[in-house]
C-alpha cells in the first residue's frame, strides 16, 4: 500500500511525499528542498518525481535543486516560466508516476497555469486529489490571476469528484477559513462540528489536511453558493450580490479577501 506523507515547509505549506512499495517517492510543490531531502532521508526513500500544481514560488522553489540532486523527472503545468519541467500536463491527460495513476484537471483561478491531479479509489485507498491552492481545507484560493467565474468553475469540477476523495491542499489555513465561514454560515450544524474538532487537532499541533469532498460540500462557503443560508450570511453583512450562485460566489470571496 502506498503513502502520503505530511512535509510542513515555510509558516504554513503543506508539502506531500508519495511514498511507494519499491522504495521510491515523488513530492507535490516542493517550495523548500531542504525538508523534502530531510524527510527522504528519514524515510530511507529516493525521489524520482516531482508533481507541481502551479508556479507560486512556495511551489516550486525547491525544484531545480532536488532535480539536480536526485536526477528527478518534473511534471507540471502548461507555463514556461517554470524552466524544471520534463513533461507538461493538461486537462485529461493521465500518468502514472509510482504506485500512484493520476488524471490532471485544470483548475485556473488562483493562477491561470493551475493544475489538480486525481486518483481514483484503489483496492486499499480512497481516491484521493492534490488541489494545490485551488481547494482548501474550508475555503478557497484567492483569485490572483482568474476571475470569480473560472474559479467558480474549477472548484465546481472539482466538488463532483467522489464524496470520499481525500483533499490534500497545500496549506494550514484551515482555521481562518473557518472563522470566515462562521461569519458567512454560522447557523451550519456541520461547521460549528468541524470548527470544534478543528481547533483541537490544531491545539495538539496535527494537521487539519486532508480533508474530504463529503466535509467540504458540507461546510466550505465556497462550495454552497447555491445554499440560502450563505446569501443570508451576506445579506447580514451588507454585502451586495446578484441572484445567481456565480455572484454570491464571488461576493463570499470578496468579503473573505477583507476578512
Amino acid at each position: 500500500m502506498h503513502a502520503v506523507h505530511t512535509v510542513p515547509a515555510f509558516s504554513d505549506n503543506y508539502i506531500w511525499l508519495q511514498e511507494n512499495t519499491d522504495g521510491s517517492a515523488q513530492v507535490v510543490d516542493p517550495g523548500d528542498a531542504s525538508v523534502v531531502d530531510q524527510a527522504l532521508e528519514e524515510r530511507g526513500l529516493r525521489l524520482t518525481a516531482i508533481l507541481l500544481t502551479h508556479h507560486h514560488f512556495d511551489h516550486v522553489g525547491g525544484v531545480e535543486a532536488l532535480k539536480d540532486r536526485h536526477g528527478c523527472r518534473v511534471y507540471g503545468p502548461d507555463n514556461p516560466g517554470i524552466s524544471a519541467i520534463d513533461r507538461v500536463l493538461r486537462e485529461g491527460d493521465e500518468i502514472r508516476v509510482g504506485d500512484f495513476h493520476f488524471t490532471i484537471f485544470e483548475v485556473p483561478g488562483h493562477t491561470l497555469d493551475h493544475i489538480a491531479y486525481f486518483q481514483s479509489a484503489t483496492t486499499d485507498a480512497p481516491p484521493l486529489l492534490f488541489c494545490g491552492d485551488t481547494l482548501f481545507a474550508g475555503g478557497c484560493g484567492r483569485i490572483f490571476e482568474g476571475d470569480p467565474p473560472m474559479m467558480f468553475s474549477s472548484l465546481a469540477k472539482l466538488t463532483k469528484l467522489p464524496v470520499d476523495t481525500a483533499v490534500y491542499c497545500a496549506h494550514e489555513y484551515t482555521l481562518a477559513n473557518l472563522a470566515f465561514a462562521m461569519a458567512a454560515d454560522g447557523d451550519n450544524p456541520a461547521l460549528q462540528t468541524r470548527v470544534a474538532k478543528a481547533k483541537t487537532l490544531r491545539e495538539r499541533d496535527v494537521p487539519t489536511v486532508p480533508s474530504t469532498i463529503a466535509l467540504e460540500l458540507a461546510t466550505n462557503p465556497f462550495l454552497r453558493s447555491t445554499e440560502d443560508g450563505l446569501r443570508a450570511g451576506l445579506a447580514r453583512a451588507g454585502r451586495e450580490m446578484g441572484s445567481d450562485a456565480v455572484s454570491t460566489f464571488a461576493a463570499l470571496r470578496a468579503w473573505k479577501d477583507e476578512f
